[in-house]
């Protein structure tokens, strides 16, 4: 094998590199995980994510994990409604008596990140992830990598692969491109106990998704195995709108005052996602990496997830993307078809830039759309219906 007497470093343990662990280490692989966080328990995971057939679930029944995956996913939260700024429904899942099941490609089970990513934990040896590694520089040494980390730690790898985010340290050590910016940015809230503190919204909700368009704007909330929920506010800005604004986002008055603006056409029924107490607001500029990216592989280090192929949310995309990269990569760096790593890491490469050509296409045509006049309409047409 070609990472055998080999060390793996994977930077990050989001679900793409909590996965490839897993894949690489069923194959005999050396591997550890190199997180920042200081343990599991000390970040909330954000919203529900969906996992397609042909990609998340697919990484998930390669690694042995379905019975976990069905032991904690959540039936029904997948089930929308679509609505328009004034809270009016016209289109509604929660009417329909079945939403598929597993084997059926069209079936997006619903799982929360936080037990997703205890899922992958759980399946990993011992020791695998290390905690507290905040990456502060790469160097190469020869045929290998020294990785120092803010907690003073280093240690050497043989193999680098970059699954840490949006910000990635490691991307600049692959490719100098650089994400460009949507024209859209995102305001994400969770709300606890959403029965108490959002009540109308929580009602509608049903356990279920929300996809709120009008006015050029976007609001989308998900319900949480928990009882919390997770919105998110879309709508169109110009790049520097987050420095221009001059709001402190921890100051919730004032986050509320900027929302009864910007969505003055809204319906009283949202304002409750902004008037609950204790509510951390995180705005979210969104970026994208250029869809004709490319880059020679190098020998020993490469990218998956976001730090890969950054894109926005408007497709569910990014979580199955990240899954899809680690179950391709791991196949290639376990495959006896290629004499020697860089091959393997061109041989994902390939695969990864034509995939996000195309879904990241996909995915900038859905932001671009549901953030214009006419969104509702297209994405109902989107589901097969049509507005009059």
């Amino acid at each position: 094998m070609l990472l055998q007497n080999k060390k793996v470093a994977i930077i990050g343990g989001g679900p793409g590199g909590l996965t490839l662990a897993r894949l690489l280490q069923l194959k005999g692989a050396d591997v550890k995980v190199y997180e920042r966080d200081k343990s599991r328990e000390v970040r909330v995971q954000g919203a529900t994510l969906d996992l397609h057939f042909e990609s998340g679930l697919r990484a998930l029944e390669e690694a042995g994990l379905m019975d976990a995956f069905r032991a904690n996913y959540r039936p029904d939260a997948d089930r929308l409604r679509i609505m328009d700024e004034h809270a009016s429904i016209f289109f509604d899942e929660h009417s329909k008596t079945a939403k598929g099941d597993f084997g059926d490609e069209w079936f997006r089970p619903e799982i929360d990140r936080g037990p997703l990513r205890n899922m992958l934990l759980d399946s990993l040896l011992p020791d695998t992830v290390v905690w507290d590694s905040h990456i502060v520089s790469l160097k190469r040494h020869g045929d290998t990598w020294e990785i120092i980390f803010q907690n003073g730690n280093m240690v050497i790898a043989d193999v680098i692969i970059g699954a840490d985010g949006a910000k990635s340290k490691i991307r600049p050590f692959v490719t100098p491109i650089k994400p460009f910016y949507s024209g859209v940015t995102v305001l994400e809230g969770n709300i606890y106990d959403a029965e108490k503190n959002a009540k109308k919204i929580n009602t509608v909700l049903q356990g279920g998704k929300i996809m709120a368009l009008g006015d050029s704007k976007t609001i989308s909330v998900s319900a949480k195995g928990d009882g919390s929920l997770d919105f998110y506010a879309g709508w169109n800005a110009d790049v520097n709108w987050l420095t221009d604004s001059g709001i402190d986002f921890k100051n919730n008055k004032q986050v509320l005052e900027w929302f009864k603006k910007e969505y003055v056409n809204w319906d009283s029924i949202w304002l409750e996602l902004f008037e609950a107490e204790n509510t951390i607001f995180v705005p979210r500029p969104q970026y994208c990496m250029p869809l004709d990216q490319h880059w020679d592989a190098q020998p020993n280090i490469t990218l998956i997830g976001d730090a890969a192929h950054l894109m926005p949310p408007y497709a569910g995309e990014g979580v199955n993307m990240a899954m899809l990269d680690a179950l391709q990569l791991s196949q290639s760096l376990t495959s006896e078809n290629f004499t020697d790593i860089r091959s393997a890491i061109a041989h994902y490469e390939r695969q990864m830039f034509a995939r996000f050509a195309d879904i990241g296409r996909e995915t900038l045509d859905n932001t671009e759309f549901m953030h214009s006049p006419d969104g509702l309409k297209k994405l109902m047409v989107m589901f097969g219906q049509h507005l009059e």
